[in-house]
């Protein structure tokens, strides 16, 4: 049976010293890439409105999830409150924008890892974990002294700072990032992030680099590895042509992703005309097309129903 990563790190005695120079990070928080260089350990914020403590939202097992997360126990989701991204369009907005939840001590966050380890999930899954990656690593040192033996996952918009991803190395065995946006204009106009194909391609080379393609064992089950959602937006905003020609050829041809199919129009996305509906049947064949010709063949597979579009 593989042991979780960072249970190696953890025996060796270097978990706590990877924890104690992520939190010196939060001194001059930058952590990712908008650099805001607060001093978060004081309570300063900057874009993510997060200062010492992260705050969660909710957490809990979770079966919505791709199918080698989910398994027969669930995933073990714990939702951050807030964002580095911030998109108009986000179908969380209420934890993202509005930032609900409480604040989390390490010792509490602990315990939700535990909590939810004892209920048989699959592993730990950090939903937008990029501006409180020291308060994780903090969390798990305590988790893990208590016995936390199951693999973690880094469920990210993809808008992380390479030297942040490093920090993680030997501590996350599954890297699960977003790949949102191809061109300049439309990351800019929806997330504030014009850099965001630069600042995601770096990002999962690094990601890939220290976990290698999904690997899933005999029941079915997620033990390490890369696996990339795109998720598909109307008229071709995403960019899914260029994301899948990437992924094929800078990252692996058996990258396994996830191109979803679930947008909807959420938060401020009704008053733009380009994104103020539901993506068509033919926009998400379309999307499948541009993977198998870019020579992804590892796609997650699920039912997808369609309302009759106008």
């Amino acid at each position: 049976m593989l042991k979780a990563s960072y249970r190696v790190l953890h025996e060796k005695g270097l978990l706590k010293e990877r924890a104690s120079t992520s939190l010196r990070l939060l001194e001059e928080c930058r952590l990712c890439p908008r650099q805001c260089g607060v001093n978060r350990i004081r309570g300063e914020t900057g874009f993510c409105k997060t200062g010492r403590y992260a705050k969660v939202a909710s957490f809990g097992q979770h079966f919505g999830e791709e199918s080698p997360l989910v398994g027969t126990h669930g995933s073990g989701t714990i939702f951050f409150s807030s964002c580095n991204l911030l998109c108009s369009f986000c179908q969380n907005f209420d934890i993202s924008h509005g930032r609900e939840g409480s604040e989390a001590s390490p010792s509490a966050l602990a315990g939700m890892m535990l909590d939810l380890a004892g209920r048989g999930c699959h592993n730990i899954n950090f939903v937008t974990p990029s501006h409180v990656v020291p308060q994780i690593m903090e969390a798990l040192v305590l988790a893990a002294e208590a016995g936390l033996d199951i693999p973690l996952v880094y469920n990210t918009g993809g808008y992380d700072a390479v030297e942040t991803i490093r920090l993680l190395d030997g501590i996350f065995d599954i890297y699960m990032p977003d790949f949102k946006f191809w061109e300049e204009e439309p990351s800019a106009a929806f997330c504030t992030a014009p850099d965001y194909q630069e600042v995601v391609c770096s990002a999962l080379k690094e990601m890939h680099t220290q976990v290698g393609d999904l690997v899933i064992d005999e029941n079915g089950i997620a033990k390490k590895g890369l696996l990339v959602r795109h998720l598909v937006m109307p008229n071709g905003l995403a960019g899914t042509e260029q994301v899948m020609r990437f992924l094929a050829q800078e990252i692996s041809k058996n990258s396994y992703v996830n191109i979803m199919d679930q947008y909807r129009p959420c938060h401020m996305a009704h008053a733009d005309p380009r994104i103020g509906r539901r993506i068509t049947a033919a926009e998400y064949e379309e999307a499948l097309e541009n993977a198998r010709r870019a020579g992804i063949t590892k796609l997650d597979s699920k039912v997808r129903f369609f309302s009759r579009m106008p």
